[in-house]
């Protein structure tokens, strides 16, 4: 087969105490899934759960113990961190049912779903795609992928994230409206999910700006952490 120019190669991210790489297919969010978060962002209330899409390419991987370099995006003042648990599909389907989703995970990852809060609010106050805010480059950083058989107790765990050493979010993975059954049973739905695809599952409450030279430190409990240094 004759390309016009070379493509791009898979994006893959590892997993946690195997030689096994993770191919990314899609990466799915879940929009105001906190509701202490949902209140600072001025709705209240059990929504139904509404999704939004970023490019696999956006990933950024940041390996255990290490800290990620993360480039201040052009066109925004206003640079929000939101720490979440990241969902890896293993097996796919359609129209799964929550009851059955569990079988269909491999795996969880902490990532960080960055956002051009400036750029977002304008296009909601113009009725526009968010996707200037959210789907830009570099704007999904995560940590390795952990096999399901390896987490325990995942609905009490605590979701925490520090600015500078300064506390920022801290919650507790049971406070999802909508858990992780319930997303997959409404995101297979409205899409066929893939082996590869990733689900960012929402951000608690406490989202803020970050600027060049903040270092930020989040982790899920039982999941891991991850370090990024704006720059």
């Amino acid at each position: 087969m004759n390309f016009t120019h070379s493509p791009q190669a898979p994006i893959a991210v590892p997993v946690t105490g195997s030689e096994h790489m993770f191919p990314i297919h899609r990466i799915y969010c879940v929009g105001r899934n906190y509701e202490e978060h949902a209140k600072e962002m001025g709705y209240t209330g059990r929504e139904a759960p509404f999704f939004f899409l970023k490019p696999t390419d956006s990933l950024i991987y940041v390996p255990n113990g290490t800290t990620g370099e993360l480039p201040y995006p052009s066109l925004t003042q206003n640079f929000h961190h939101e720490i979440e648990l990241v969902v890896a599909i293993g097996v796919g389907g359609k129209n799964i049912k929550a009851q059955d989703a569990e079988k269909h995970i491999y795996g969880y990852a902490v990532g960080l779903d960055m956002t051009r809060r400036d750029l977002q609010n304008d296009m909601k106050k113009q009725g526009r795609p968010w996707d200037i805010g959210k789907s830009f480059d570099h704007s999904s950083p995560m940590g390795p992928i952990v096999p399901k058989a390896s987490v325990h107790d995942l609905e009490k765990a605590q979701i925490y994230l520090s600015v500078n050493a300064q506390d920022r979010q801290n919650s507790h993975i049971n406070k999802l409206i909508w858990n992780i059954a319930e997303t997959i049973e409404h995101l297979s739905s409205a899409w066929e999910l893939q082996a590869g695809d990733l689900i960012f599952t929402g951000t608690p409450e406490g989202v803020n700006a970050v600027v060049k030279g903040d270092v930020m430190h989040g982790f899920v409990e039982g999941v891991g952490a991850i370090d990024l240094k704006v720059v």
